[in-house]
């Protein structure tokens, strides 16, 4: 790879104003004058004529030029800004390639710059994490990641292990003397000092694995409940047919909102009955398929029918156990006195004609999801909530086995190894491939 130089589009597929063609490898001087035919000053934009092989033009615009190792792969870079059209991006690639180039692997420039150091694999990731950010909040935490703040992190808990693990090396080479070495050098608080460390990046971890993951949410319920019209008033569009017939929702409906910056994928589910014909039996089966998978749901209720309130709760029972359940009771706006509302156990009383208490269903929905507040947090993904949760349990092992020092030292040691695959200090060729095939061809 080192010797190989790569090309692509980095701009989206279709029309637009202007495209961009990037180009990675090593010594590039010569692929350059070949396009331009003009002398070009590194790190300064130059207008240019994009030439083929006959010095014919194929188009015209603005070339960069980055010399080694200061550029985003480390290795020397030429971006190509013309016009973007299809047809011309597919000519000036095709004369990359014919220069000597190969069209880039997903990811493959992001990849080149964690190889070349430029990047840690936490930062890499965040790459991607910012391109395909849903919303603003999102953005921004990826941003925190790509500057380094979740590295920074990371990094510290690794150098506070490497120097324990020094000690508990130290105390194994003079056995007679261990216990009173370690308690001098106050070894116990300093593994309690991790530890309370890596909880609060835990903590800050699963904050944003909600924002990039976003929450995952069912609306459930028995038949004609309000459950389409719950989605439409939170989707603040028709995406659900609404009408009074009982049933109407046959299949799962997918909707992405956005609460506080927290993306949200909101499914509307058939009503849960005994089912009337085949087409409704599988309509439920999803419906308990959706709710199997769901990080909260909103069990919607009828205050204006007191009469399924028994078939509520026996099919609440059957929700499953761990995942938040919120009470969502619908159509206050069709009883005129307070008093009726003793027929049903405590919930968000809703309207979603009116609009009353869907912002407190919002709010309660991010609360129950875990969703505190996005203040120094940064997008993690789910090997980075393993990498974590592993890196806990051998800590807590280690403590436990604090009188053991060869289990000890065994337990820090694989703690440390499992923070830092975070950052990419201990990772697989394989992991490193599925990483970034995920990356948009051009990043």
């Amino acid at each position: 790879m080192a010797n190989e130089v790569i090309a692509a589009i980095a701009t989206p597929t279709g029309r637009g104003g202007i495209g961009v063609v990037r180009v990675s490898g090593p010594r590039l001087e010569s692929l350059l004058w070949a396009l331009v035919k003009t002398d070009v000053i590194p790190r300064r934009a130059t207008r240019a004529e994009f030439r083929n092989a006959d010095g014919g033009i194929i188009d015209q615009g603005l070339v960069l030029y980055f010399p080694a190792p200061h550029s985003y792969t480390g290795e020397d870079v030429i971006e190509l800004q013309g016009h973007g059209g299809p047809v011309v991006m597919q000519l000036v690639l095709q004369r990359c390639l014919e220069l000597g180039a190969r069209v880039a692997d997903p990811g493959e420039f992001t990849k080149r710059a964690y190889l070349n150091d430029k990047l840690d694999l936490a930062q890499a990731e965040s790459v991607a994490d910012l391109i395909n950010a849903s919303t603003a909040e999102a953005a921004r935490c990826a941003m925190r990641s790509l500057q380094g703040d979740f590295s920074h992190r990371i990094d510290a808990m690794v150098k506070a292990l490497i120097e324990l693990r020094t000690l508990v090396e130290a105390a194994l080479d003079f056995p007679e003397e261990d216990v009173e070495f370690l308690e001098h050098a106050h070894a116990r608080a300093r593994l309690e000092g991790v530890r309370e460390q890596l909880s609060q990046v835990v903590a800050a971890a699963r904050q944003g694995s909600l924002l990039r993951e976003g929450i995952h949410v069912v609306l459930a319920g028995q038949p004609n409940v309000g459950k389409s019209s719950l989605l439409n008033r939170l989707a603040a569009s028709e995406r659900a047919i609404v009408t009074a017939i009982p049933g109407t929702t046959r299949d799962t409906i997918r909707e992405t909102i956005a609460i506080r910056g927290v993306p949200l994928h909101v499914i509307d589910t058939a009503g849960l009955r005994d089912p009337r014909d085949e087409v409704e039996k599988i309509g439920i089966s999803k419906t308990w398929e959706a709710i199997s998978h769901a990080d909260v749901v909103v069990w919607v209720s009828d205050i204006s029918r007191p009469d399924t309130h028994a078939a509520d709760l026996s099919l609440a029972a059957r929700l499953p156990a761990g995942v938040p359940q919120l009470p969502a009771i619908n159509k206050i706006d069709l009883i005129e006195k307070r008093g009726s509302r003793s027929t049903r156990d405590c919930g968000i009383e809703i309207s979603c004609k009116t609009g009353v208490g869907l912002e407190e269903l919002q709010i309660a929905i991010l609360d129950a999801a875990g969703w505190g507040s996005s203040e120094g947090i940064f997008i993690a993904r789910a090997r980075h909530l393993s990498a974590l949760h592993t890196a806990q349990d051998h800590l807590e092992q280690a403590r436990v086995s604090e009188a053991e020092l060869e289990l000890y030292a065994e337990e820090l040691k694989l703690a440390q190894h499992a923070l830092a695959s975070i950052t990419g200090e201990f990772t697989s060729d394989d992991l490193l491939g599925k990483i970034f095939s995920q990356f948009c061809i051009g990043k």
